[in-house]
């Protein structure tokens, strides 16, 4: 009596099997009058690429005006001399030194 019931079992998952697989692959079986993937996907439109990045080969147009005349970038560099003698007499006055030297590391020996 227990084979008789376990061959029962065996066969009725493996009628429930066939079923099941016979019903899931007929859905693939199916087909629309004329149209496949490759159809859908062609009749999508195509999105926009959108990188936030320009093209390797895309180079900004020149300005049309310079950031700087020449005169602009002389006065600029006099300015900026004149501003760091005044800094480093400053600092020399007051007794500090015009720059901080730094330290040497030391290093650790056993």
């Amino acid at each position: 009596m227990g084979i008789a019931y376990v061959s029962r079992t065996i066969s009725a998952f493996a009628a429930a099997a066939l079923l099941l697989s016979s019903l899931s692959l007929g859905g693939c079986a199916t087909s629309t009058a004329g149209s496949s993937l490759m159809d859908a996907r062609a009749e999508t439109p195509a999105s926009p690429k959108t990188t936030g990045y320009p093209a390797v080969e895309d180079v900004p147009p020149r300005p049309e005006k310079p950031a700087m005349t020449a005169d602009e970038q002389l006065k600029l560099k006099k300015d900026m001399s004149a501003t760091r003698d005044r800094q480093a007499s400053h600092g020399k006055a007051r007794g500090g030194a015009a720059r901080a030297q730094p330290k040497k590391p030391t290093t650790l020996t056993q």
